[in-house]
This record gives structure tokens, sequence and C-alpha cells, in this order.
């Protein structure tokens, strides 16, 4: 049985920064997608609001990766807390083997018979 007592702050706020990135740039392709859907479907309307689409889709990656930061922090650093005064989360671990890697060997010919 292994426990989980704390983790770095700042390594848990970079990988939700990531993945917010990730997740930033899915919802701007999105807001892309639907604002030519909108675009194609009334073309003779103002292009203001195709041009608003366009710059909520280009920040949003920036945004939610920046969101992503400090809500992975105040993550890491709320479950610190709650880990110091509870006891962290247990986990069980099983150990497994590595899968063996080396390329086939070559068989030896046969004698013809």
């Amino acid at each position: 049985m292994v426990r989980v007592r704390s983790v770095d702050v700042i390594s848990c706020a970079k990988i939700y920064g990531v993945l917010h990135v990730a997740i930033g740039v899915l919802v701007g392709l999105f807001f892309v997608l639907f604002g030519l859907i909108g675009f194609a479907a009334a073309p003779g309307a103002q292009k203001l609001g195709m041009v608003g689409i366009l710059v909520v889709a280009a920040f949003s990656p920036f945004v939610y990766g920046a969101m992503g930061f400090v809500l992975g922090a105040i993550a890491a650093l709320l479950y610190n807390w709650i880990a110091s005064a509870i006891g962290g989360i247990q986990m069980e671990l099983e150990a497994v083997p590595a899968p063996d890697f080396a390329p086939p060997q070559p068989s030896a010919p046969t004698p013809a018979g």
C-alpha cells in the first residue's frame, strides 16, 4: 500500500495548463466551424460576427491554458492541505514485469531431407 501525501504544485499546474491549451484548441476549432456554418447560412449578414468568432477562436487556447494553470495550482494546493489533514489517497500498486523487446532471433536453416 502506498499513499500520495502531497503533489508538486508547479508540476500539477503545468500539466493542467497544457491539457487546457489542448481543450482551448478544440473549443477554438468548434467556434470556427460553427462560425463558418453560420456564415454559409447567411452570406449577406454582417462580417463583424465572423471576426469576433475568429478572435475568440484565436485567444481560447491562451485563456484556457492560463485558467488551467491557475486551477491546477489551486487544486494541488487544496489537495496538499486536505491530504495533510486526513492522510491523502491510498493506493495498492502491483509490480508488472517489463515486456521484452529483444529482436526475434533468426532460426537456423533446417537440412533438406
